[in-house]
């Protein structure tokens, strides 16, 4: 095989000279599955451990539990921030009347009212302190960030509410064993069934 070949087999694409924007996120052809924009630029995602997966499957049915009928739990779905930053939370939690169809590849930033981000060692500084800081930009008023408990191999989810002054996210509470909020809505999931899945 010659270098030659080799440079021809992988043709990554070229991002213009001020980057990219959400409308090509949605039309760039080959994109790999979950490819995020952030500040103007693809960020592409790892395969994902078997916790990751857990999680989200937990979270995703314990949301469905007591889910109000103008509500909607949904999973790996871009939710389009601005013009340059278009990242796909692993759970988020809108308004029923922002699901036009089963064709849907995106929500506005307007009809979140959680996103949720399970951290994974690919993405740490960006589930911690970039995403964050822009789904609080973008007015979306509650945040989890939901870590793996070195001991127990358990979720921890670290709660935020959005304050309105600041456009920042405030921590409210840290949950092991049980998440019990009244926002976005009443919520009870008992996070050590993640044992069983």
């Amino acid at each position: 095989m010659t270098a030659e070949s080799v440079e021809h087999r992988v043709q990554w694409p070229v991002p213009p000279q001020d980057g990219y924007t959400v409308d090509d996120l949605f039309t760039l052809p080959d994109l790999p599955p979950h490819t995020e924009l952030i500040d103007g630029s693809l960020v592409f995602v790892s395969p994902q451990r078997r916790f990751h997966a857990s999680v989200i499957d937990l979270l995703v049915h314990g949301l469905r539990t007591t889910l109000p009928a103008e509500l909607r739990v949904s999973r790996d779905m871009t939710v389009v921030l601005d013009n340059r930053n278009g990242p796909e939370p692993d759970v988020s939690v809108i308004r029923a009347d922002a699901v036009t169809g089963p064709g849907q590849t995106r929500y506005e930033a307007r009809d979140v009212l959680l996103a949720i981000e399970v951290v994974s060692p690919d993405s740490e500084s960006r589930d911690r302190t970039t995403k964050p800081q822009k789904y609080a930009a973008a007015e979306i008023p509650d945040f989890w960030r939901v870590e793996e408990s070195g001991t127990s191999g358990r979720p921890v989810i670290h709660v935020y509410e959005l304050d309105p002054l600041t456009r920042a996210y405030i921590h409210t509470g840290m949950h092991r064993d049980r998440i019990k909020v009244d926002k976005p809505y009443s919520i009870d999931i008992d996070l050590t069934a993640i044992d069983n899945l």
